[in-house]
């Protein structure tokens, strides 16, 4: 068949970018446009096999083998496969698991059922060279191509480079079409900018049971000039800055039944574990009973649109996920009277909206993967851009529309 196969290795493709680029193989090092980059693949692939192309294969590891951002971005693009292997960490170091292998039995699966005439392969792994030998043994013509490599020298494997039919160097040109390296101040990264929406979201106050324990501990907060907690001086059980759901359990009474608790007890997050005082006839407070969730608000044609935009423009940094929830959640609000009571509820988020927020957040690769739980730090940066984009459209809502005065 004539037509052409790329296989392509990310981690060495990116890794080595990184090194030309940044001076570390770190691929945290750079950014990367993966359609500028994929489109450079097609282009470069067909003037160099002089056949349409039928495929890009992109092999890369992720953790759990989960589609991360930039694989769910991928993917959907036109002509281009993801195959993941599994991502581990030992001794410090992330290692890809998986992906030499996948890589091995596509290309000898494309040769044997004479999918192409040309493959090219944009690898340095000698794993890779049966696979190789095989696809030729079956008429196959092979590509190899190399990143340019920050000391001049081969970052490939010489048996590779041996059997190969054809050699292509991707120069330093060609890489920066599609990946810059990021810019640093001195030789480490700076510090990330602190966010005031994530501070003020910290300074929910405590739970009175909470605040009564940490004054029998001596640990209580000192009020500031407006009676209220400091956030960042609050001590929860266990010495930690900021109490969580399972320190707020502990406060319960030896045995199993739980200490007598405060009528007004709530916990900061209540869709977290712990235990929550609700009110009303469903064991909800009547005040957030009737806040719609985003699922009722969403009709079948709405949730292909959502899913759609979260695989191709979506990123999926935290503080953006929630930005992105919270103004869906906005625009499908019948009545207004819906966000003038969720905004008096800052900084809690009512449980039933706060779980569907995090689980819309799992989708995007969020998840701790040891524990299936998000990051605290990722929890509360989500949580900050929920609120950040409620503060805007409430803010938009209450601005005078006329001149002064009038």
């Amino acid at each position: 068949m004539d037509r052409c196969v790329v296989l392509v290795d990310a981690g060495y493709l990116l890794g080595a970018a990184a090194s030309l680029l940044a001076g570390e193989p770190s691929r945290s090092r750079i950014t990367v446009d993966h359609a500028a980059l994929i489109q450079g693949l097609r282009e470069r692939a067909e003037a160099d096999t002089e056949q349409p192309l039928l495929r890009i294969y992109w092999f890369d590891g992720a953790p759990d083998r989960v589609p991360q951002p930039e694989h769910r971005r991928l993917r959907v693009m036109p002509r281009v496969t993801v195959r993941l292997g599994a991502l581990t960490r030992s001794d410090g170091r992330w290692a890809q698991k998986g992906v030499d292998a996948a890589m091995h039995a596509e290309l000898t699966e494309l040769a044997r059922n004479r999918a192409c005439s040309d493959v090219v392969l944009v690898t340095g792994d000698g794993d890779l060279l049966p696979g190789l030998m095989s696809a030729k043994e079956h008429g196959v013509a092979v590509h190899l191509w190399a990143v340019q490599a920050a000391d001049g020298d081969y970052n490939q494997s010489e048996d590779l480079v041996a059997e190969a039919d054809e050699r292509r160097v991707l120069d330093r040109a060609w890489i920066t079409g599609a990946v810059r390296a990021k810019e640093l101040t001195g030789v480490c990264a700076p510090p990330p900018v602190p966010r005031p929406e994530i501070a003020a979201i910290l300074s929910a106050p405590l739970p009175e049971s909470a605040l009564a324990e940490a004054t029998r501990n001596g640990t209580a907060p000192t009020p500031n000039g407006n009676g209220a907690a400091a956030a960042h001086t609050q001590a929860a059980p266990g010495g930690k800055g900021v109490p969580t759901p399972k320190d707020l359990a502990s406060l319960r009474g030896p045995g199993t039944q739980p200490a007598q608790q405060p009528a007004n007890a709530t916990l900061r997050w209540s869709s977290d574990r712990g235990w929550v005082e609700r009110g009303g006839p469903l064991g909800e407070p009547a005040e957030t009973a009737s806040l719609p969730t985003l699922a009722l608000l969403t009709s079948a044609e709405q949730r292909w649109a959502d899913r759609e935009e979260d695989i191709t423009t979506v990123g999926g940094d935290p503080f953006e996920v929630g930005q992105v929830f919270a103004r869906r959640w906005m625009e499908r609000l019948p009545e207004t009277v819906h966000l003038q009571k969720l905004s008096t509820m800052y900084p809690r988020i009512p449980h039933r909206i706060d779980g569907e927020l995090l689980r819309y957040a799992a989708r995007f690769g969020l998840l701790a993967h040891k524990d299936d739980q998000i990051d605290e730090h990722d929890r509360y940066a989500i949580r900050a851009g929920f609120w950040r984009e409620i503060d805007v459209r409430a803010a938009a809502e209450h601005a005078p529309t006329g001149p002064a005065g009038e």
